[in-house]
């Protein structure tokens, strides 16, 4: 019979890892509290390093927490990284200075990812590692299933779904959650200072409305009625200038049932601000400035790099018309072609068509597949064509056209912005015909709201208004190539497959 093969230099399996981990908790909680309520630091990494010369010269004790996340050492003596929030010090413990016993502990019952809190004195090794000499040690709480050993080589996807072990093992993850919270802190800030009111609008709304998109429907029992996942807060801001309110602007949980790619998530934040007795002339001028504000924080003295691009935000936005832009990359004047000569010219660039895509459908998508991906430099894209844009108003010069900008960097679109529709007769129309579209089987187009309606008929000075993606903009500033990058908890489909 033939013997069984050693699995001695066999990797152990995370089960049996577990089980060894639990073991040493059983023999661990008869020595110390396992999960202690709280613990009384002195500094974290950051303080501890600013204030290395006093602290190594008055040999004050400094009582520092963090993670495990290494440990090595033989004999007496083991070294071990620890890090909290904001990076890492070495701990240094030895034998003599803990005893037989807590030396153990630390030897052999205290794993890599565990909580500690070590207390001591600075100092710097031969390798000029910053180190506490640890004359004493606080346990905070057991890591029963070990850190991957190499997390931030894992995938993109895998960082998503486990976000957690993500900014447990990766520092760089980290500093950039801390950067979107910092970039919205300044996007706050600017408007503040701008004399804008930041306001709360619904997130479950009777009708959505705002913008062109699927929306998730739910069901409030005690109402009995269908809700809808706000897909925009447009609509609600509006009715507060209708009210009075002359500036006012919202950081929002927005969702639309879409698909997903690099820069689409089905929930995402949006900024959205609106000012009365402005147009988009003015709101652009405003998205200018606290675009290259944010530029000047968070980048190069007004530069970014975003991949391989270089991106100058000190210069003039580039300022472009739609129509424009699109007759340039297909030589022809599409505001004179008739529907079916637009949907051919399409179909003649590779655009995929359906029975639902009306003209303003066709043209937006001949405009996504030839000119948005030149758009590097910070362009403002204005003058739409009416039907691409039922909350417009209606271009003061140009027929057929309306007052609105998209506002593109690095290929993708950052902003959108209209001088606000606010004549309740045109805006019904407006209503009207995105009816006959969603009637045709358009699922993203705007139902009529009357409510909306009743509240314009009150009367909505000139109006310009502003909404701009967040999620892209801190892709943007952060240098990230995907959404997920910058989501914390990013949507997925659930591992296996559909459930």
């Amino acid at each position: 019979m033939a013997s069984t093969p050693s699995n001695e230099n066999q990797p152990e399996s995370p089960h049996h890892l577990i089980e060894g981990r639990l073991e040493k908790m059983a023999e661990l909680g008869k020595k110390v509290e396992l999960y202690p309520y709280s613990y009384d630091r002195t500094h974290n990494s950051v303080q501890a390093r600013a204030a290395e010369p006093q602290l190594v010269e008055s040999e004050a004790k400094v009582r520092f927490p963090g993670r495990i996340m290494a440990k090595r050492g033989t004999g007496k003596t083991i070294f071990a990284p620890i890090s909290d929030e904001w990076g890492t010090l070495q701990a240094y413990f030895r034998k003599d200075d803990l005893g037989e016993e807590r030396f153990d502990m630390i030897k052999r019952l205290i794993d890599i990812g565990d909580w500690i809190g070590v207390e001591g004195t600075l100092f710097r090794t031969r390798t000029d590692e910053l180190t506490v000499k640890v004359e004493d040690f606080t346990f905070l709480a057991k890591a029963i299933r070990p850190l991957p050993e190499k997390f931030h080589d894992m995938s993109l996807e895998n960082k998503s779904r486990r976000r957690h072990l993500d900014l447990a093992m990766n520092l760089e993850s980290r500093e950039r959650y801390k950067m979107r919270s910092a970039i919205i802190g300044d996007i706050r800030s600017f408007f503040n200072d701008e004399d804008y009111l930041e306001v709360e609008t619904p997130v479950l709304q009777p009708l959505y409305g705002g913008a062109t998109a699927r929306p998730f429907v739910t069901h409030h029992n005690a109402l009995d009625m269908t809700l809808y996942m706000r897909i925009a807060d447009e609509l609600y801001l509006k009715r507060l200038i209708v009210g009075g309110l002359e500036k006012v602007y919202e950081i929002a949980k927005d969702f639309r049932n879409e698909g997903m790619d690099r820069t689409h998530n089905p929930e995402f934040t949006m900024l959205e601000c609106y000012a009365a007795y402005w147009d988009y002339q003015d709101m652009m001028d405003l998205t200018e400035r606290m675009i290259r504000r944010l530029a000047v924080r968070f980048g190069d003295e007004g530069k970014l790099t975003y991949g391989d691009l270089e991106i100058d935000f000190n210069q003039p936005f580039v300022r472009l018309r739609f129509m424009d832009a699109l007759q340039d990359k297909t030589g022809q004047d599409l505001m004179t072609l008739s529907d079916e000569a637009v949907a051919e010219l399409a179909k003649s660039k590779g655009i995929s068509l359906n029975k639902t895509m009306g003209r303003d459908k066709i043209l937006d998508e001949l405009f996504s597949e030839l000119v948005e991906p030149g758009l590097i430099q910070p362009t403002f894209v204005m003058d739409h064509p009416k039907e691409l844009s039922p909350l417009a108003k209606a271009h003061r010069e140009s027929e057929g056209l309306v007052e609105r900008f998209e506002l593109f960097v690095a290929g993708f679109e950052l902003a959108n912005s209209f001088s606000e529709l606010n004549d309740p007769r045109e805006q019904r129309s407006r209503f009207m015909d995105q009816k006959a579209l969603i009637e045709a089987g358009d699922e993203e187009a705007q139902p009529i709201d009357e409510d909306f309606l009743e509240a314009l008929e009150q009367g909505m000075p000139p109006t310009g208004g502003m909404g701009m993606g967040i999620d892209r903009l801190v892709m943007l500033l952060t240098d990230s190539n995907n959404i997920r990058d910058v989501l914390l908890f990013p949507h997925m489909r659930p591992e296996g497959g559909h459930k």
